[in-house]
């Protein structure tokens, strides 16, 4: 199942966007900040049902802000989690495509109005299938234990994600982010079902952590970088959904441990509940606070930067804001 080199490429895009590119920031939470109630186990994914031009007015709301790569809408998206919701096999397949079609219909809307103009600052962004994992699916928090019990093996996990790898590459996304992994286990089966198929999209791996020192589920990243290492399809690796007061040092611990790029998209700060499907009141880092970091983060060695959940597109815009103007750091 190989496809062509995107056209511009992840390398390509990182240097035109002057040495770090721009991820967007959290999608579920600007759905909801536009009146979408999406407290249910599709999580945003329910807009694909229910919304879908809400989807495209957020990828929008987030090139608007500066982001370089738009993520789909298809992490809670699962054909399990579909068929659940008494939707045919066939339904769960097209909004998995559609997922990226309302990404690609976004981004090339908004760059024919950009390039009317000549004197703009923004860069062709690209955009990458989400693809959740196993623990997102189940929605009982265990993205953020790695807890997935006994009978969860290499091949379970392998089985659960093939079909919706095929189904998103067929849907010509220019990368693929597998998110939210919490353990190694879930990583080798990333690695291997990218070899089985004969993926040929960039791709890249994000683990959760819930302590600043190593995967959910106790595992060191040294460990949990093995496999993905000697891939080469994986282009980069890194931290999704962590505490922002974590990237410094695991940003410095992923340098020592792997060649790759290294792609950072912290939350807020926020806590959330997973089995109380709720945000739990604490510290959380400001729009002021991510302009600080994002160019600390860079210089450290990120090559990518972006906001998970709770961060909007005026935290976008600020990251956005320093790490393409020298000046305003």
């Amino acid at each position: 199942m190989g496809f062509q080199k995107a056209k511009t490429s992840l390398e390509d895009l990182i240097k035109k966007a002057g040495g770090c590119a721009v991820i967007d920031g959290g999608f579920a939470t600007q759905l909801e900040r536009h009146g979408a109630t999406i407290n249910d186990p599709l999580w945003s994914a329910l807009c694909l049902i229910k919304d879908p031009d809400l989807i495209k007015r957020v990828h929008l709301e987030y090139l608007e802000a500066g982001a370089d790569i738009l993520v789909t809408s298809s992490y809670q998206a699962t054909l399990p989690g579909f068929l659940s919701r008494g939707l045919s096999a066939e339904e769960g397949e097209l909004l998995l495509k559609k997922s990226v079609t309302l990404a690609v219909e976004a981004r090339n809307k908004f760059w024919d109005a950009v390039e009317r103009n000549p004197g703009h600052s923004y860069n062709r962004a690209l955009v990458a299938a989400s693809i959740g994992s196993y623990g997102a699916y189940l929605a009982d928090g265990s993205e953020y234990s790695g807890c997935y019990g006994p009978d969860v093996n290499l091949e379970k996990l392998k089985d659960f994600h093939r079909r919706r790898l095929q189904v998103l590459v067929k849907a010509s996304p220019d990368l693929l982010a597998f998110e939210t992994i919490p353990n190694k286990l879930e990583a080798q089966a990333c690695v291997e079902l990218l070899e089985e198929e004969n993926i040929n999209i960039p791709s890249w791996i994000c683990f959760s952590c819930v302590d600043g020192e190593n995967a959910p589920s106790g595992e060191s990243f040294q460990q949990c970088l093995e496999a993905i290492n000697k891939s080469d399809r994986v282009k980069a690796v890194g931290i999704n959904c962590a505490p922002p007061h974590f990237i410094e040092s695991l940003i410095c611990k992923f340098k020592e441990l792997t060649e790759k790029l290294i792609v950072v998209y912290p939350n807020s700060g926020e806590v959330w509940d997973g089995r109380a499907k709720r945000w739990l009141p604490s510290t959380c880092f400001d729009d002021d606070k991510f302009e600080v970091f994002a160019t600390r983060w860079h210089d450290l060695g990120a090559s990518l930067i972006g906001g998970c959940c709770r961060t909007t597109p005026s935290t976008i815009q600020a990251i956005s804001k320093v790490l393409k103007d020298p000046k305003q750091s």
